[in-house]
């Protein structure tokens, strides 16, 4: 009996030893938490992060680790996503991303984007040792020969069959379809609109639109087109159209019954609609040299500055009439032009489409990075909450892509891609640019310096 007694003793004391602390790659500890998802601020939760991926969120963590941030007075926020981008130079660009936080990016199309040229991106985003975001991106522009965006924004780059396809008739999208199926496109791009801007040219007729959608359906692709107006709007939702990647041109009207119903028959497709409000601001920049005198603004743009002519000024006068005149303002102040589609963004988000963030970025005065700050302070200009306006960034991008199971919150599971701040974005978006430490797949990122 005595033995027994001493057995048991032995046992209880194994079974009371406490359990070896786990060992992480990174922890971030104490820091004040904004995971993504539209839930509120939590604050001293510390993170730890493990082969790539968030493997515990707790007030008091246990376990250990050779990298540790203190993240005491600062503000955690997910990596960043800018759903529609342009680059002719990926090399140069890609690190000015991750400097602002962007840690994934969303092409859209462009003069270079041969199939070969995506493979590169997507290659050079894989990797963590140069910095670089996680690309995505659509097939090439579905557009027909000198209209958008060959006509617009004329290039020898453009090639028919490599960088963009020119539609000639129906039945050539059901081949093209097919051959964009074998790569690793989010979906497909296509270009309805006539142009942003004038001098504009022939929009694409609804029976092309109408087919790509259909052809598209086949390999369960999904169709991200471009629109600039009320009528290609409509033209996109008759058509069957699941995303779009621009918001610029469109008026919406609560009061239109018409449009009220196209508006909920497109609601129950589950659409994403991106919002690229940095195409209005970009172009008027050269009207406004107080907009040069923030001390947050990149010293590109006072080299862009010198660059100013008439000719531009003459272009930004005859945008800013026309965005005027569509929207019955008389005054040009940036938040008064900003007001009238912030509020239809505002009534879609509230409606539940998913509304995400993108710039449009690679013309002048819209640069890589810095401008989807200036993107979501504009929405912040316009009324919205900046709660909303960071889950558009981060979540609902990532839901866009298809990836929010791994992507777009901090959320136990996902990978660690994450942005450090000295101050709070939810007291003002533009503390979003108030950045201390960017990390894409659990490592800390080389930043511009």
């Amino acid at each position: 009996m005595k033995r027994l007694g001493v057995l048991m003793m032995i046992l209880l004391g194994f079974g009371c030893r406490p359990e070896p602390a786990t060992e992480y790659d990174l922890i971030i500890s104490n820091v004040n938490l904004i995971d993504g998802t539209g839930s509120p601020l939590k604050e001293v939760i510390s993170v730890g992060i493990k082969e790539g991926k968030i493997k515990a969120l707790a007030k008091a963590l246990k376990g250990k680790s050779n990298t540790y941030l203190n993240g005491s007075g600062k503000y955690l926020i997910p990596g960043l996503f800018d759903c529609h981008i342009h680059t002719i130079d990926y090399q140069k660009d890609f690190p000015k991303f991750m400097h602002y936080g962007v840690t994934s990016v969303f092409i859209t199309g462009g003069s270079l984007c041969t199939d070969a040229y995506y493979a590169e991106m997507r290659e050079h985003g894989e990797q963590d040792s140069i910095p670089a975001p996680r690309v995505f991106h659509t097939s090439q522009h579905f557009s027909m020969e000198g209209r958008h965006p060959s006509k617009t924004y004329p290039s020898n780059q453009w090639r028919d069959g490599e960088s963009i396809f020119y539609l000639k008739d129906t039945l050539q999208i059901e081949g093209l379809v097919q051959r964009v199926a074998q790569h690793p496109n989010t979906g497909i791009k296509l270009t309805i609109e006539d142009g942003p801007h004038p001098p504009f040219v022939e929009r694409m007729p609804f029976e092309f639109v109408e087919k790509t959608v259909k052809e598209a359906e086949k390999y369960d692709l999904e169709v991200f087109a471009h629109v600039s107006d009320n009528e290609e709007l409509a033209m996109a939702i008759r058509a069957g159209v699941q995303n779009l990647v621009h918001f610029t041109g469109v008026d919406l009207n609560p009061n239109n019954s018409i449009q009220v119903q196209l508006l909920s028959e497109f609601r129950k497709r589950d659409p994403s609609w991106v919002t690229t409000l940095m195409i209005d601001k970009s172009f008027w920049y050269p009207l406004y040299p107080d907009w040069f005198e923030s001390k947050s603004l990149l010293p590109e743009y006072q080299a862009m500055r010198k660059r100013v002519t008439e000719k531009s000024k003459w272009f930004a006068t005859a945008y800013l009439n026309m965005y005027k005149e569509s929207y019955g303002l008389t005054e040009d102040h940036l938040p008064v032009l900003m007001t009238p589609q912030v509020q239809d963004i505002q009534f879609l988000y509230d409606k539940g489409f998913n509304m995400v963030l993108g710039t449009d970025t690679g013309n002048d005065f819209n640069f890589h990075g810095y401008s989807l700050h200036e993107e979501m302070q504009l929405l912040e200009m316009g009324g919205m909450q900046p709660l909303d306006i960071l889950k558009m960034w981060t979540l609902n991008a990532a839901k866009m892509l298809a990836v929010d199971h791994e992507l777009g919150s901090i959320e136990v599971g996902k990978l660690a891609d994450m942005v450090l701040l000295d101050k709070n974005p939810l007291e003002a978006i533009e503390n979003t640019l108030a950045i201390t430490t960017v990390i894409k797949n659990g490592k800390i990122q080389q930043r511009i310096h």
